[in-house]
């Protein structure tokens, strides 16, 4: 597909809308003046720079937005970049809220869009916090403890594997809560499984 050409595999997408069908064509004009070529990912328009990820279109009950992979690496001189949460690292988020809003920002939008593609042609990276950065919820040190094999079997899981139990049992306010989690997944640990295995 062309750069900054309508690809037609994605045209259902942007003709079943029922909610932002107004907005995300907006957006997809805006994008592709950007010379993006127009992919579809994860369910949504994606839009790609010599095969790299640099814009992504989507839509929620509130507001649609565009998704900048590398949003990290935006110098966001208007503020108005949005990490959806704080373990999101790379990705930031644009919101609106109307068509109008859009209408108002298209500069903006294409000037944010052309420094993402910047950042790809510069090959830039966002560094991505490690492993051995995220803490291990005392509840799950104390069973290291208790079962060494747990231990060992975790530690051969692969990092993303790892990271993703530590931010899970994590997420629970309460010890009991930790508690149930990791015992829950014991046998996935053992087995060499991560948490979506």
């Amino acid at each position: 597909m062309a750069a900054g050409v309508r690809n037609p595999k994605i045209d259902p997408f942007f003709r079943k809308a029922k909610q932002w069908k107004e907005e995300f064509e907006k957006l997809r004009e805006i994008v592709l003046d950007c010379e993006l070529t127009e992919d579809f990912k994860w369910m949504h328009p994606c839009y790609t720079y010599e095969n790299k990820n640099v814009v992504l279109i989507h839509g929620f009950k509130d507001y649609c937005a565009l998704l900048f992979h590398k949003g990290a690496l935006l110098k966001d001189p208007h503020g108005i970049l949005i990490q959806q949460t704080e373990n999101v690292q790379a990705a930031r988020q644009i919101r609106f809220a109307s068509a109008r809003q859009i209408d108002e920002m298209q500069l903006i939008l294409k000037t944010y869009i052309d420094e993402a593609i910047e950042i790809e042609k510069a090959g830039l990276q966002v560094e991505m916090k490690k492993t051995a950065d995220y803490e291990i919820p005392e509840e799950l040190q104390n069973k290291f403890v208790e079962l060494p094999d747990l231990k060992t079997a975790f530690e051969s899981l692969t990092p993303g594997r790892q990271r993703g139990y530590l931010y899970y049992f994590s997420q629970a306010k309460q010890s009991k809560t930790r508690e149930s989690r990791i015992e829950k997944y014991i046998p996935q640990i053992l087995d060499g499984k991560g948490l979506d295995d």
